[in-house]
């Protein structure tokens, strides 16, 4: 684990992939942290921009980028690492990333439907949703 971001300051890599921080919040949450570590004008020319999040972890799983901000969830499960090394983002250089589920009008009938939402506020659901990575906000916590 590089606890602080150090491979980033060392710059030997050739590639570093992100996603689109025009279509995606964890591409305008990476040039935030980059911005107030004061690294991203040296970077900017290794990147390697993805649409959006997974295709940012398909050019690292490929091979086609060193480094690359993805999800925590991609390369973490159970409240653990897969494999590789991983430096987790402190909050404080970015602002947070909301993940939110919604109702919407087709779907307000369906038994499944509010039978998801209804399981999303459970402890199990937190449980999981947490082992994966992400943090509650304190309403979600209830």
């Amino acid at each position: 684990m590089d606890d602080k971001g150090e491979a980033l300051k060392r710059g030997d890599f050739a590639h570093i992939a992100l996603a689109s921080p025009k279509l995606a919040p964890y591409g305008a949450a990476t040039l935030a942290a980059l911005d107030k570590l004061g690294l991203r004008q040296s970077l900017e020319p290794k990147f390697v921009q993805g649409e959006n999040i997974a295709q940012a972890f398909q050019f690292v799983v490929s091979g086609n980028a060193e480094l690359g901000f993805v999800a925590l969830s991609q390369v973490y499960e159970g409240g653990r690492l897969r494999s590789g090394s991983v430096w987790i983002v402190p909050a404080n250089l970015h602002e947070p990333i909301r993940q939110d589920a919604a109702m919407l009008t087709p779907g307000k009938n369906n038994p499944a439907a509010t039978a998801l939402l209804d399981f999303l506020k459970t402890d199990k659901a937190r449980s999981v949703i947490t082992s994966y990575g992400y943090d509650l906000r304190p309403e979600d916590k209830q």
